[in-house]
């Protein structure tokens, strides 16, 4: 049995292209959830029944949605790595998310439900799929053991989060992710064995 209405995949799109815009146009502290709803057209009711908060709501506009594909199997290890590399460059990178990062990432420390929260529905998922590329590695035989995903997960996010969100540099001429795969790989391989 269902319960209450069906999603509208048009009121999902459409709050997500307003907190695009307005972050572009506004930043976060003046992206609202009552601006997001008169920007797209629908009623606050319609956006807090799909979202629990702003910062959730952001994020999911920005970043990824809870619903997070898992990784691509490219057959090895080395390719996992930089696949996910690749998603986390591009999931990271963006105006929207320049101007809503320091002050969404405040939200969430400053608010311990919404913290554990986070990290459940979206740190938990993303480790979570890393887990599953990580498993993949031990019964290829390219690791002995699975690594700690927590550390895994810190290798991966940190060096492409500074690279966008505190160097001025642009990034490195072969790409960010392509640059970074390597060096990462062979770290994520010295903690499994």
């Amino acid at each position: 049995m269902v319960r209450g209405r069906p999603r509208e995949e048009g009121i999902d799109d459409a709050v997500r292209e307003a907190v695009r815009a307005l972050l572009t146009e506004t930043g976060y502290q003046r992206c609202t959830i009552d601006a997001v709803a008169a920007r797209a057209g629908v009623g606050k009711a319609a956006v807090y029944r799909r979202w629990r908060s702003k910062a959730e709501l952001v994020f999911t506009a920005v970043i990824h949605a809870a619903d997070l594909a898992p990784p691509e199997d490219t057959g090895s290890l080395r390719g996992d790595v930089a696949a996910v590399l690749g998603v986390i460059e591009s999931s990271l990178d963006g105006l929207e998310l320049r101007r809503a990062l320091p002050s969404l990432l405040a939200d969430v420390r400053a608010d311990p439900v919404l913290e554990a929260r986070f990290g459940e529905v979206f740190l938990g998922r993303e480790r979570g799929y890393l887990v599953q590329m990580l498993d993949r590695a031990v019964e290829r035989g390219e690791l002995p053991r699975r690594p700690d995903a927590a550390l895994v997960h810190a290798m991966l996010l940190g060096p492409v989060l500074t690279w966008l969100h505190l160097f001025t540099e642009p990034p490195p001429s072969g790409g960010l992710a392509a640059s970074l795969a390597s060096p990462v790989y062979a770290a994520v391989v010295a903690l499994g064995a």
